[in-house]
C-alpha cells in the first residue's frame, strides 16, 4: 500500500521489530523517523533504507527520559513538519523469579515498557491529532498469560494493553486511531538484553526456533494492521492459540505454560 505522504516515527528501531517496521514502511514510500539509544545501529538502518531509495532519518531517544522523548518529537516536527504514524515499540524484558528480582529490576522494566510508552504517546498525540493519524502500541501475548520467570515483562505488557484501551476511549471522535499489537514469538534481540539493559550478541535465544516468525513477516502484518486502524491485533498462530486458551480454557493454558516453563 502506497504511503508516500506519511511521516512515521518508530521508537526502539535499531533492531528487531522496530527495524523491521522501518524497512517495511520505507518500502511503501513513507518517510521514516527511527529512534533509539544506539545511534550507530540507527544509522545502519537509515543507510539500508536509503540504499533502496527510501527516506529515513535517525534520532537519539532514550524512552527512560521524558525530556529525551519530547526533544526527539520536536526534532522530527522541525525536520518534516508533521507526524502521521507513531509506533511505541521500544521495550525490554526483565527475567528472573519474583523472589530473585530487585527493586531496580522492576523499576527499569516499567520505566521502559510502561512509562516510556505512555510518554511516547503523550508527546506524539498533539501532532497526530492534527493529521488524524495512527498510534500503535507494541505489547505481547504475555499480557494474557502467567509468566513464571519473566513476570515483570508480562505485567508491563498487561499495562500496555490497558493503556491502549484507555487511549481508544480518550481519542474517540478525534480521528486518531490506537492499535494495540500483541505478537507471539518473533525473531528479535529481546532475550539478548540483560536486566540492566546491556546487549549480549552471543547469548542464545531460549525460545523454540520452529515457532518464531521472521521479523520481515511480522513487520508486514503489523504495518497492515496499523494502516487498517485495527483496535487489537494478535498474531502468530501460536499467539492466537495462547490467548484463546487464556480466555476460554485458563486451566489448560496454565498446565501447558507450566510444562513449557524452565524450573
Amino acid at each position: 500500500m502506497e504511503q508516500s505522504n506519511q511521516v512515521v516515527w518508530i521508537t526502539g528501531a535499531s533492531s528487531g521489530l522496530g527495524r523491521g517496521m522501518a524497512l517495511e514502511y520505507a518500502s511503501q514510500s513513507a518517510t521514516v523517523a527511527v529512534s533509539a539509544r544506539r545511534m550507530d545501529l540507527l544509522e545502519e538502518v537509515v543507510e539500508e533504507i536509503e540504499a533502496k531509495g527510501g527516506k529515513a532519518k535517525a534520532y537519539h531517544c532514550d524512552v527512560m527520559s521524558s525530556q529525551s522523548i519530547e526533544d526527539c518529537v520536536d526534532k522530527i516536527i522541525q525536520d518534516f513538519g508533521k507526524l502521521d504514524v507513531a509506533i511505541a515499540n521500544a521495550g525490554n524484558g526483565v527475567m528472573g523469579k519474583i523472589e530473585e528480582l530487585t527493586e531496580a529490576d522492576w523499576k527499569r522494566q516499567f520505566a521502559v515498557n510502561v512509562t516510556g510508552l505512555a510518554l511516547t504517546c503523550k508527546f506524539a498525540l498533539p501532532h497526530l491529532r492534527k493529521t488524524k493519524g495512527r498510534l500503535a502500541l507494541i505489547g505481547s501475548v504475555a499480557a494474557y498469560i502467567p509468566n513464571p520467570g519473566t513476570s515483570p515483562y508480562g505485567a508491563s505488557k498487561s499495562a500496555v494493553h490497558n493503556i491502549g484501551e484507555s487511549l481508544q476511549m480518550e481519542l474517540k471522535g478525534s480521528g486518531v486511531s490506537c492499535t494495540i499489537i500483541h505478537p507471539g514469538m518473533v525473531e528479535s534481540n529481546i532475550t539478548r538484553v540483560d536486566n540492566e539493559g546491556n546487549f549480549h550478541p552471543g547469548r542464545q535465544d531460549p525460545r523454540p526456533a520452529k515457532l518464531m516468525w521472521t521479523t520481515k513477516k511480522a513487520s508486514e502484518v503489523m504495518v497492515k494492521a496499523i494502516e487498517r486502524r485495527k483496535k487489537v491485533f494478535i498474531f502468530t498462530g501460536h499467539g492466537k492459540f495462547i490467548v484463546f486458551l487464556a480466555k476460554y480454557f485458563p486451566s489448560l493454558g496454565r498446565m501447558i505454560k507450566e510444562k513449557m516453563s524452565p524450573r
